[in-house]
């Protein structure tokens, strides 16, 4: 029986082009209500897994579900429940904000349920994304990063359950970033949205992110929290302090605890304490590079 809490199942996923596999027996799920951030260098396969999912491109082989269905075989009802932010689309230069994305939201009317109403409200939509002050706005006049949240707005316009965003952030000052950040957290909690997001960001998938799955070489070679791959793979976190004139390092797995006790033990005694905790990058760039290691390996 399949689990209804899981809205995204990868098995055995390939993809040949001509004789070269750029996918190699991916696995991978996500569940309701999760952020589920998919890493990796250019050329990873991360664009091609997304649009696998999002039914844009046959698989070779494997089996794929979202939302219980086949993508390579989802109906337009299956596609109003999934919203898709490209990496880039052509949009209509002529168009008005909030004409646009009214008109787009027309298309959800008939789709539906008891459980949600779609689409979003267009004011509504344009207010969580930052352009109410260019609502009236042709899309030709906004700038890159409003051009961008047009963008998620359009994903989001039929309040998906599952959502798919490629580098979405491209072109958003922090501040917008933020706010966009904001967006997704209560998505995923409020309304219990899955979203799988691409990014090289890695900040952003540190803040973001329930999960992280990291793509090399079409296979997936690590999979966790960012404290599971940070702890498993980058190691544990340093502590340099100095006590009595002398300088001490340590390595441990939970710094703040650490240091605690140190200044329970000696107080001010204790200087120059420095803490350095392993990061998600890290982590990330320790994973790419042995990989890129054990490839050339293989390759020699």
């Amino acid at each position: 029986m399949p689990d209804a809490d899981r809205t995204i199942e990868i098995e055995g996923l390939r993809m040949r082009y001509g004789a070269e596999d750029v996918l190699h027996e991916v696995n991978l799920t996500a569940h309701r209500g999760e952020v589920l951030a998919l890493l990796g260098p250019n050329g990873a396969g991360k664009t091609t897994t997304i649009e696998i999912l999002e039914g844009f491109r046959l698989r070779s082989a494997g089996r794929v579900t979202v939302l219980g269905i086949d993508p390579a075989h989802g109906g337009d009802a299956w596609r109003a429940r999934i919203g898709v932010v490209l990496q880039s689309w052509r949009d209509h230069a002529k168009w008005r904000v909030r004409e646009l994305l009214t008109q787009l939201g027309s298309y959800y009317a008939d789709y539906s349920t008891h459980a949600i109403q779609r689409p979003w409200d267009t004011d509504d939509l344009i207010a969580a994304v930052g352009l109410t002050e260019q609502a009236n706005t042709r899309i030709a006049r906004l700038s890159g990063g409003q051009r961008r949240r047009l963008d998620v707005a359009v994903g989001l316009v039929g309040r998906p359950e599952v959502l798919f965003l490629d580098e979405p952030t491209t072109g958003f000052d922090p501040h917008a970033r933020h706010e966009f950040h904001d967006l997704i957290r209560r998505l995923a909690r409020d309304r219990a949205t899955t979203v799988l997001l691409t990014t090289h960001d890695l900040q952003e998938a540190e803040r973001l992110a329930d999960r992280i799955a990291v793509l090399d070489h079409g296979r997936i070679i690590a999979e966790g929290t960012t404290h599971e791959l940070t702890t498993r793979i980058a190691g544990h976190d340093e502590v340099r302090w100095r006590y009595d004139g002398r300088a001490f390092t340590e390595t441990t797995t939970d710094s703040t605890a650490f240091a605690f006790d140190l200044f329970t033990r000696y107080g001010r005694e204790i200087t120059h304490l420095e803490i350095h905790r392993a990061t998600l990058e890290d982590a990330y760039l320790d994973l790419v590079r042995r990989t890129e290691e054990t490839t050339l390996e293989v390759a020699s």
